[in-house]
């Protein structure tokens, strides 16, 4: 009944606080994740992603702050709070003696209402119906990383926390993965919080992007994903043979820019189309129009100083 019922962000970090001896791991770390988003959780080498990730599920005590699941602390009612979530911290730990299967069946017991049916559909779900009789010893780490996934998610969580979930998987394996993921937000309405040093893949994965840095956060940015609409205003390149006199024939509607080949004009979808016909109508010749909106990569760098990722 209360699945149904609460209406609040699925997570919120309030003031998350981590000091160990003198140093300030986390400092202060506010952030609400909605219902039903693949939220991603960037920063560089030594920013506090997994210590965050670590404190949100518990295997680490808060100095400060507090994480409140589904309306629940993690400090006071931590029971409650965690019946909400499905994770994998760094890697899937498994019995490798025993096979996929008795691994899940294992786990299942651990909460009740998990039937054999249940267990049927994660392993379908993530690809592992020929391999799942099979002894975990065997697998490979892309297979145990899908075992894992399975495990986190057979109780119906609420939330989702996956840590560097695509280590040991191949290209195939990524993408089955990624979009897995999207479909468990859209499809089952679970938040989906995902650390990834592959940017290119957080990019196609996930809806918004929170970036730390020295354990303080520094952005949230979304994520447009192909056949969604266009953002309000872009940078917007005119590929055009005379661009002074592009520039001339735009400053007193649309002040531009010089640019290689071109011209470029910040402004929205409609006035694209305007610009384009007045370049025509006055006889320029345009070659293309193309949107240089920055890539992930280039905004997390641009924030963080160019500091590695992991």
């Amino acid at each position: 009944m209360e699945l149904q019922t609460y209406s609040g962000p699925i997570v919120q970090l309030k003031n998350v606080t981590k000091v160990i001896g003198k140093r300030t791991i986390i400092d202060q770390l506010t952030l609400d994740l909605p219902e039903a988003e693949v939220f991603g959780f960037l920063g560089p080498n030594g920013s506090g992603k997994t210590t965050t990730i670590r404190m949100m599920v518990g295997l680490m005590a808060l100095t400060n702050g507090d994480v409140i699941i589904r309306g629940h602390s993690i400090r006071t009612e931590f029971e409650k709070a965690i019946r909400h979530v499905g994770a994998i911290v760094e890697n899937p730990e498994m019995y490798k003696y025993l096979t996929g299967y008795q691994n899940l069946l294992h786990y299942s017991r651990m909460v009740p209402g998990i039937t054999s049916q249940r267990i049927d559909e994660v392993v379908e779900l993530v690809g592992l119906t020929s391999r799942i009789n099979d002894k975990v010893k065997t697998y490979s780490l892309g297979m145990r990383q899908r075992l894992g996934v399975a495990q986190a998610i057979m109780h119906k969580p609420s939330l989702l926390i996956l840590d560097e979930p695509t280590n040991g998987l191949d290209p195939a394996g990524i993408r089955e993965l990624r979009d897995y993921l999207r479909k468990l937000a859209k499809e089952d309405g679970i938040t989906v919080f995902v650390s990834s040093h592959l940017l290119s893949e957080m990019e196609l994965m996930c809806d918004r992007v929170a970036i730390i840095q020295s354990g303080k956060l520094i952005d949230v940015r979304s994520i447009r994903h192909e056949g969604e609409a266009a953002a309000a205003v872009s940078n917007v390149l005119f590929e055009v043979d005379k661009p002074d006199e592009a520039l001339r024939l735009m400053a007193s509607s649309y002040p531009g820019v010089p640019a290689q080949n071109g011209v470029t004009f910040m402004v929205d979808r409609d006035t694209i189309a305007a610009i384009n016909t007045e370049l025509v109508n006055a006889g320029l010749k345009v070659y293309g129009i193309r949107i240089l909106n920055k890539s992930l990569e280039d905004q997390f760098l641009e924030m963080t100083g160019g500091e590695n990722i992991v």
